[in-house]
């Protein structure tokens, strides 16, 4: 039994990549629960392997008494000192067991409990695995499609994208290969679940980080990132190198380096902004292209209102507001953006104006470049 315990060890090391010492607790455990079931007499059994050899010895495990009251669970001292001259009452003593048959049952039992703690291992060391790379950027293939939820295949298990983390401008099929964030890693009596984003903002972040040295290396920063998955996504960088423009590194030479981003995102639209601690400079950038005339600010309540050209408005709100939205999302503010002829009247609106008083002087006037 040894010799065929062995081999199956060094095969099971190999194809499960399990280490030595589980698969070892593994065999003790199997061979205890075979013998407890072999020698009904004894409820306290132990097992010892050879690390080597796997040769095993079954003990049972007694208390030494003056009286025995149970003979499953106790040794008279008279026998105990015949095994061993130094023991005293309330030692306890291994007795050597022999089980001469572990039968059917007791053989079925060690090989289920060998396999299930082998699943249980593989179990744990898949688990570890994918909780160390919860956050990072993965790689799969299409495995099928069920009930609009995309299972992805990643080495040994099985992830998965929900509808809630898929870009609406994608569509994929069996056999593609798709690259996704990990946002979530749990242990569960089945195995792991492995969940994995296409919309998270993250991804736009390791994408750049894949893409541009300059980011991977930590000379330029990501300092915010706001998204709308499929449609629109704006980046706010800088540089803590003085000599680097950190929107020309995540631009590249001829717009290659946010393109390959691009055609990753399937053609999802991404601006570039240089990113400031000044509120009213970052949001000038982020509404960019849109010539801002004139921003109110009002640190009290984290509100900014920009008032820009009339025939500009459409083009600073954007489509559906999404341009608006996406830069108050990246500056963390709210921003009111309104016309010039509107702003004459802000009254009409049902809105309190913000005076230079309440928010504290921080009336911007942009002035035009000659």
């Amino acid at each position: 039994m040894a010799d065929d315990l062995k081999l199956a060890l060094e095969q099971i090391e190999k194809l499960k990549s399990v280490d030595r010492e589980t698969l070892l607790e593994a065999i003790r455990g199997a061979i205890e629960t075979a013998a407890r079931k072999s020698i009904t007499r004894s409820s306290n059994i132990a097992v010892e392997v050879d690390p080597h050899s796997l040769a095993f010895n079954v003990y049972e495990i007694r208390m030494v008494t003056e009286h025995v009251k149970d003979p499953t669970a106790e040794i008279s001292l008279e026998d105990a000192l015949l095994l061993n001259a130094d023991v005293v009452v309330g030692n306890r003593l291994k007795l050597p067991a022999e089980p001469r048959d572990f039968g059917r049952i007791a053989a079925q039992t060690a090989r289920q409990v060998i396999i299930q703690k082998l699943k249980d291992a593989e179990r744990d060391r898949i688990y570890g695995e994918f909780k160390e790379r919860e956050g990072d950027l993965v790689t799969g293939t299409v495995k099928r499609i069920m009930s609009n939820s995309i299972i992805v295949s990643i080495g040994q298990v099985d992830a998965i994208v929900m509808p809630s983390e898929q870009s609406p401008r994608e569509k994929y099929k069996v056999g593609d290969r798709i690259r996704a964030q990990v946002i979530k890693v749990e242990k569960l009596p089945k195995g792991t679940s492995v969940k994995l984003s296409r919309t998270s903002v993250d991804l736009v972040r390791s994408l750049f980080e894949m893409e541009v040295p300059e980011i991977y290396e930590g000379i330029v920063v990501i300092k915010a990132i706001a998204r709308e998955a499929g449609n629109r996504t704006k980046v706010a960088v800088m540089s803590k190198d003085a000599n680097v423009d950190p929107v020309g590194a995540c631009v590249g030479l001829k717009g290659s380096r946010v393109r390959a981003v691009v055609e990753e995102l399937s053609g999802e639209k991404i601006d570039i902004v240089r990113w400031s601690e000044d509120p009213v400079q970052l949001a000038i950038n982020a509404l960019n292209p849109a010539d801002i005339l004139r921003i109110h600010l009002n640190p009290d309540t984290k509100s900014i209102q920009v008032i820009v050209p009339q025939d500009q408005l459409s083009l600073a709100i954007g489509k559906r507001g999404q341009n608006a939205r996406l830069a108050s999302r990246l500056l963390g503010w709210n921003i009111d953006i309104r016309g010039d002829k509107d702003s004459e009247t802000p009254e009409e609106t049902g809105e309190e104006p913000v005076s230079e008083e309440e928010s504290d002087g921080s009336v911007t006037e942009i002035q035009e470049e000659s």
